[in-house]
Parts: C-alpha cells; sequence; structure tokens
C-alpha cells in the first residue's frame, strides 16, 4: 500500500505560524523568498502583512512547516524565528436559515439573504477541481451541465454567482432593476463574510448563500460600497447565526509503521489524542496503522511516537478531511481562538 496513495488532491493548510525575519534589514528578501517557496509547494498558503512585518505561513502541519523554515534558513540564507503553530479551524452550518433583511446604513437599501448548508455532491465536487472556484459570467453551459449532473435543478444551476473557498453566492432575485450594478459589491462581501465566520472568524466551509431579494436606491451614488458591504456582511451574519453554526476541525489520516512489539504503547499514544484506530495489519514483527487524528493533538507527535516506539515509529501522512468539533469542546476552542485573536466575547 502506497503510503500518499490519496496525494492526488491538494490538501488545504490547516497549521498556520507567523514568521518574521530575525534581521529587520532581511525583510526585503524574506518576503520574496516566501513567495518563492509558494510557488514552489502548492500546499503552502503565505500570507504577506508589509505593515506589520509578520507573514503567516500555513501548510498540512507542524513537521511541513519547519521543514520550510529549515529551508528558508539553509537554502536561502534569510535567518527567521517562527511562532508557536496554531489549527485554523472551519466554520460551517447544520440548517436551513429563515430570510435575514441586512440594511444599509443610510436605510436606502435592503438585501434579503438565506444561507443552507451546501449539498455534499456539490462540495465535493469543487474540492476535487471538477467545479472551478471564482466569479461565474453570464452564460456557462460548462457549469450547468455539471451541476446538473450533481442533481442541481436546471434554475437553480443558473443562479449560480460565485464559487468561494468550496462556498456558493446564488442570486435567486428576479427583475431588480440596479441588481446588475450591485451583484460584484455583494459578492466581494460574501467573500469577505467566508474568509471570517461569525463563530472565531475562522474560513467558512460548504456554505450556500442565497440573495433572495433586494430594495434598491434608484439613484447610484445612495449604493456604494459603504452600503452595500456593512449591509450585506450583517444579512449573512444573521443568517449563519440562524442556521445553527458550528465549527469543523482539520483532521488528518495517517499510516504509521512500527515494530509490532510498540503496538499498546502506540495504540495507547493515538487514543490519548483523540486519535481513532481505522486499521492495523501485522507482518511478522512489523505493524502498520491506518489512523485518524485531530491536528489540533498532533504538534509534538513526531516526537511522542519516536519517544514510545525507542525511535523506531515513522508515520505518514494520507489523507485530510474536516469533521464536527465535539459539543463538548466546541466552547472552549471558540474562547480561545476569539482571545487569540483579540475579539470580544460577543459574536
Amino acid at each position: 500500500m502506497e503510503p500518499f496513495e490519496s496525494m492526488k488532491h491538494i490538501f488545504e493548510p490547516v497549521v498556520t505560524v507567523s514568521i518574521e525575519a530575525k534581521k529587520p534589514a532581511d525583510l526585503p528578501k524574506l518576503i520574496e523568498v516566501l513567495r518563492v517557496v509558494q510557488k514552489e509547494d502548492p500546499t503552502v498558503k503565505v500570507e504577506i502583512n508589509e505593515e506589520t512585518g509578520q507573514h503567516l505561513l500555513s501548510g498540512m502541519g507542524e513537521l511541513h512547516l519547519e521543514v520550510i523554515a529549515n529551508r528558508i534558513r539553509t537554502e536561502k540564507g534569510v535567518d527567521v524565528v517562527t511562532s508557536q503553530p496554531i489549527v485554523v479551524y472551519r466554520e460551517t452550518v447544520l440548517k436551513p436559515s429563515k430570510i435575514f433583511e441586512g440594511r444599509s446604513p443610510n436605510k436606502h437599501n435592503s438585501f434579503f439573504i438565506m444561507v443552507e448548508p451546501l449539498e455534499d455532491a456539490v462540495y465535493e465536487a469543487i474540492k476535487a477541481g471538477e467545479i472551478p472556484e471564482g466569479r461565474i459570467k453570464k452564460k456557462n453551459e460548462e457549469l450547468w451541465n455539471k451541476l446538473a449532473s450533481l442533481s442541481v435543478s436546471n434554475e437553480e444551476a443558473r443562479q449560480y454567482r460565485d464559487i468561494y473557498n468550496g462556498n456558493v453566492f446564488l442570486d435567486k432575485t428576479r427583475g431588480i432593476v440596479h441588481i446588475g450594478e450591485v451583484i460584484e459589491l455583494v459578492m466581494d462581501a460574501f467573500e469577505q463574510m467566508m474568509d471570517n465566520g461569525v463563530l472565531a472568524r475562522e474560513p467558512c466551509m460548504k456554505l450556500k448563500v442565497s440573495l433572495m431579494d433586494a430594495r434598491l436606491h434608484e439613484d447610484a451614488i445612495h449604493r456604494g460600497p459603504a452600503q452595500v458591504y456593512p449591509a450585506v456582511r450583517d444579512a449573512i451574519k444573521q443568517a449563519i447565526l440562524d442556521a445553527q453554526p458550528v465549527l469543523f476541525e482539520p483532521m488528518q489520516i495517517l499510516q504509521i509503521e512500527s515494530p509490532a512489539q510498540f503496538m499498546s504503547e502506540v495504540t495507547k499514544l493515538v487514543q490519548s489524542k483523540r486519535g481513532q484506530l481505522l486499521n492495523v495489519e501485522q507482518e511478522a514483527d512489523h505493524v502498520s496503522m491506518r489512523v485518524k487524528m485531530p491536528v489540533a493533538e498532533m504538534f509534538g507527535f513526531a516526537g511522542d511516537l519516536r519517544g514510545c516506539t525507542e525511535g523506531r515509529g515513522v508515520f505518514a501522512l494520507v489523507d485530510q478531511l474536516f469533521e464536527r468539533v465535539p459539543n463538548e469542546l466546541q466552547d472552549k476552542i471558540i474562547k480561545q481562538i476569539r482571545e487569540r485573536k483579540g475579539l470580544s466575547e460577543e459574536q
């Protein structure tokens, strides 16, 4: 069995560190190097903040980011310091919301929005790259046909306007005179909300956001970005809160190889980290275990595994998925993330 058999899809980064140049003079070089790193490794995401000089490096796990930081030091010659790694969660909803109105600050425009979970089949097709992400130009027969094959009605397929990070935006309005002039702004606000969910400002996944109706001021000067953005964001936020928002955490499927004599120690280690044994194969004095582990519990895992197998246990990443955070942990994790981000207690 190949340890990387399902590496055909590119995994989303699930662990983030901030990375800074030790010497301020190296900052321009670091920015350049980070851009190169992102090109070389599609599983790495880099966020460059020119103002603070603190850049975020996101990848597949603690080891992955350590390897990249070491490469930056050795191959690229930039001395860097990295923060403690943090896990990137996802936010989604469990049921359809009612329709909520978001009013612009000048009270002249209203947007009526509902949010619901995106159908599994559509979400899987987006994640597999069968449905391309991005804003949709008027006629897109290919997309409509693909959605039809996934049991999406012809009418709804034609309402798709934006596919963004595994979330979709639909325009279900009819006959609104000025909608064409504001729809790009509405999609900007949708994307802003998908980047920062309501529970802990973590990215959203698997949401279907529909613009059901709108009331717009006839004068363009009264429906600019400063009016549209807050109104749309407010409507989406209210709808998400009504749709039973939940936190999902990244899980990784690992293949662990170890001498058979350490099997019970490895099993204990996995279980102590909320892990789950999926499969165990034993041949002579060698054991191969497939396990599912929450990424949040995996910091230091390579060292722990070496420790309980006298240095002879190794693991490889096989797959990655997101699963709902256990109920009893959700509030605690949201509180920790909000504190770390300096957000108030209220959503």
